[in-house]
């Protein structure tokens, strides 16, 4: 299958159209060489026509100018891509644009593919996505007072004195989840394919887990196996013994997604190591050491995934003299992974000052994202012309 060509007229629409989401894809030629290998031309045509929302094959077809039986075939290869995402309700199946991130970026890793250089994607992702702290893509993920992610504490390090919601719990998003699978972790899996395996020995094979109607397409297209309860809270203990640390849609209810996360390969935290410690929502609870039994090892700053650990310093900067850990409370997410590195028992977890509490559900999430990034309008123009569409269906807007 050929793919883009890559002059500005082939990219330039499939851009704009992408950058519509409440995280977009910052434009360079990365991005640009990204898409080539990712789309081909006409599949890129048809993603720059996709309404905002959810659109049947009818209404797809009068937006590319299509007919169903050239259009429906192509559809099924983007889907089977990660492209477009298809959701059947009833006899009616509709079709979704998936954004870069969260989206195609993740898809293209939680399968093995032939059809593309698996290894060149992994390296121009990796680049695209360090690039330019202050101005590419890890300020478009991470920049925005509203954060796309947060992180879930440890159940059983939650001090005796306190209790958490379901929400704040991975053990209880799966139990209330009505449909579960565990997919390839897209970061490992994109590491792999440079070269690199992961530090803690993390495997990128059923470590990542998805819920909902997210979940029921990645089944159906091949990127995900469907699973129980049970057989997932064994990958979640699985994660806990490797001192990951779990990262899940910021949102209380139904989350789409709970990935498993690494120091050394997860994107997540690398934007958090890249400066945006507020980019990742913090649980409610913060890593307190005991100086007193802290004989500094070591240990605990090796294993805290968002690099939150470090020596005590004096107030010129410097290591003080007394060898000891601490905790940088700006940066610390609050998952407990740490404490089961330290043999003395030194690190336990106490209650955050004025913690965050994430958005009720996707819409709410996605609204303020998009409010903050001056991209509401879009949506809010969508409505106005679907509405008008339906009150005067032969109005050409």
């Amino acid at each position: 299958m050929g793919h883009m060509t890559g002059t500005k007229s082939d990219l330039v629409y499939l851009i704009d159209r992408l950058n519509k989401f409440p995280i977009g894809l910052v434009d360079n030629p990365m991005l640009r060489k990204i898409l080539e290998l990712l789309y081909d031309e006409t599949e890129a045509y048809v993603a720059s026509k996709f309404p905002l929302e959810e659109a049947s094959l009818i209404e797809l077809c009068t937006e590319t100018k299509m007919q169903s039986e050239q259009l429906l075939p192509i559809l099924n290869r983007m889907a089977d891509k990660g492209l477009v995402m298809d959701i059947t309700y009833g006899k009616q199946t509709y079709y979704i644009l998936m954004p870069g991130i969260i989206g195609f970026f993740e898809y293209t890793f939680m399968k093995q593919r032939s059809d593309i250089s698996m290894s060149e994607v992994a390296r121009l992702m990796t680049e695209y996505l360090h690039y330019d702290s202050d101005k590419g893509q890890v300020k478009e993920n991470f920049g925005s007072k509203t954060q796309m992610w947060r992180s879930l504490v440890y159940d059983h390090h939650v001090p005796v004195s306190s209790s958490i919601v379901p929400y704040e719990s991975a053990m209880e998003i799966i139990n209330q989840s009505d449909y579960c699978a565990v997919q390839m972790c897209f970061c490992r899996h994109k590491k792999h394919h440079e070269g690199k395996i992961c530090k803690k020995g993390a495997p990128f094979e059923n470590m990542c887990i998805s819920f909902g109607n997210a979940a029921r397409f990645l089944v159906r297209r091949g990127f995900a196996e469907r699973k129980n309860k049970a057989e997932l809270h064994d990958v979640i203990q699985k994660a806990r013994d490797l001192q990951l640390t779990h990262v899940t849609e910021n949102v209380r209810n139904s989350p789409a997604f709970l990935c498993n996360c690494c120091y050394c390969c997860c994107e997540v935290m690398a934007g958090v190591h890249m400066g945006y410690t507020e980019g990742v929502a913090k649980t409610r609870f913060i890593a307190h050491i005991d100086s007193e039994k802290c004989d500094y090892c070591g240990k605990c700053a090796n294993e805290c995934n968002a690099r939150a650990i470090g020596p005590v310093r004096n107030k010129n900067g410097n290591e003080a003299d007394k060898k000891e850990s601490m905790v940088k409370e700006p940066v610390c997410l609050g998952c407990g992974a740490c404490i089961a590195s330290c043999e003395n028992g030194a690190i336990s977890l106490e209650l955050r000052e004025n913690p965050s509490t994430p958005k009720a559900g996707e819409l709410a999430l996605y609204k303020s994202l998009l409010k903050e990034k001056g991209r509401l309008r879009h949506y809010v123009i969508n409505r106005v012309r679907k509405g008008v569409r339906r009150i005067v269906p032969f109005v050409s807007m």
